[in-house]
């Protein structure tokens, strides 16, 4: 790999993990539509930690409370808003484990074609406009119930299939059942944490059966560009999502889905 590939993987991967535009599809993309050799599965397990680091601090007092809460719950101390949600979040976090672990042959194999991409990204991106064009919520996460979250985590899964996206198939959800874009995004994003940690560590079992040698310049690099990047994206797309909406998001998907298949048709 040239640091050129590096770069742009890495970035590529912090942006697209948290925008509702499918970071898989961007990721298939980019070998074929360059010359760049695949970049390997461990240089694929550093992005995914860079993505995991991200998202992790950025939360870390929510994550604090909830973890503390979840436990006294555990212990039979009761449980409260922040137990709640840590609940849901693991809840929801059961669909996405079951069906990845069952077809992750499958989707690895015979769904990376750039045509399933563009249907993913054209399909959803529509259900992703209505959501958003119809939704009129108002509850934050933690208002979450047992039942909606697991709606969302049911939904989680079909980003399994590329160019669905995981953050934007988890907000259309969470918008349709009420929920305001914020807390839609938040939810989302948190959901993020313990589907970052099963895919990395699905990555790190394979990568450990068939060792290869390792660039950890690159590996690092690429980690750190990717936490960076995925940090300032989370940051920005919460700090401005009430304004912008998702209909730009939308707008791209469509766009960048017509392309596809334009070219690969």
């Amino acid at each position: 790999m040239d640091w050129l590939q590096v770069l742009v993987l890495s970035i590529l991967q912090g942006l697209t993990e948290f925008l509702p535009i499918s970071s898989s599809a961007h990721l298939i993309l980019a070998p074929e539509l360059t010359a760049w050799p695949d970049q390997g599965l461990a240089f694929d397990v550093a992005l995914h930690i860079g993505s995991l680091g991200a998202v992790v601090i950025y939360f870390r007092h929510d994550l604090g409370r909830m973890l503390v809460s979840w436990w006294a719950s555990l212990r039979g101390r009761g449980t409260d808003a922040d137990g709640r949600l840590a609940w849901w979040v693991l809840l929801a976090t059961v669909p996405v484990g079951v069906v990845g672990w069952a077809c992750h042959d499958l989707i690895q194999d015979a769904m990376r074609s750039p045509l399933i991409v563009a249907a993913g990204l054209i399909g959803f991106g529509v259900l992703l406009g209505y959501a958003d064009w119809r939704g009129r919520g108002r509850l934050s996460e933690y208002q979450l119930t047992w039942k909606q979250a697991l709606w969302i985590g049911a939904a989680q899964a079909l980003a399994l299939i590329p160019g669905t996206s995981r953050s934007g198939i988890t907000i259309t959800a969470a918008l349709l059942l009420g929920l305001s874009r914020e807390g839609a995004a938040r939810f989302s994003f948190l959901l993020s944490i313990p589907v970052i940690v099963l895919a990395g560590g699905m990555e790190t079992l394979t990568l450990i059966r068939t060792p290869q040698a390792i660039d950890w310049s690159v590996l690092v690099i690429g980690a750190l560009l990717s936490g960076i990047s995925a940090y300032l994206c989370i940051h920005y797309f919460l700090a401005f999502i009430q304004r912008i909406g998702m209909q730009p998001f939308v707008a791209y998907r469509l766009l960048l889905g017509a392309w596809l298949l334009w070219i690969f048709w």
